[in-house]
C-alpha cells in the first residue's frame, strides 16, 4: 500500500472557499481517477512563519505502479484545477510506503 501526500499552506484570506473546493471538488475528483481508494484531509497542528493554515491530504492507493498511472495519466490535468488559488498556497508532494498497520 502507497500514500500519495499532499501537504499545502494556504493563505487565510482563501481559507474557507478553499476547504471547500477540496472537499466538494478536487478530492472527489482525485478519487474518481479509480487510483484511489480512500482520502484523509488533516489540519496540521502547527503556527507556520510564514502564517497560513497547513493540510496533510492523504490518498491511499494500491501500488507504486498505480501512482506512477496518477502522474501519468491524471496528475497534470489535477493540478492545474487549482489555478484559481494560485500565489495563495504552498504545495509540496510525498510518496509514503505503508510498512505496517495495526
Amino acid at each position: 500500500m502507497y500514500i500519495y501526500n499532499v501537504t499545502i499552506n494556504i493563505e487565510e484570506s482563501i481559507h474557507d472557499q478553499w476547504v471547500q473546493w477540496m472537499k466538494e471538488e478536487h478530492i472527489p475528483a482525485m478519487l474518481a481517477t479509480g487510483k484511489f481508494h480512500k482520502a484523509l484531509m488533516t489540519k496540521v497542528q502547527v503556527e507556520e512563519e510564514m502564517g497560513g493554515i497547513t493540510y496533510s491530504i492523504q490518498y491511499r492507493t494500491d501500488s507504486k505502479a498505480t501512482l506512477q498511472k496518477y502522474y501519468e495519466e491524471d496528475a497534470e490535468t489535477l493540478r492545474s484545477q487549482s489555478a484559481r488559488f494560485a500565489g495563495k498556497f504552498v504545495a509540496f508532494r510525498t510518496e509514503l510506503e505503508v510498512i505496517s498497520e495495526q
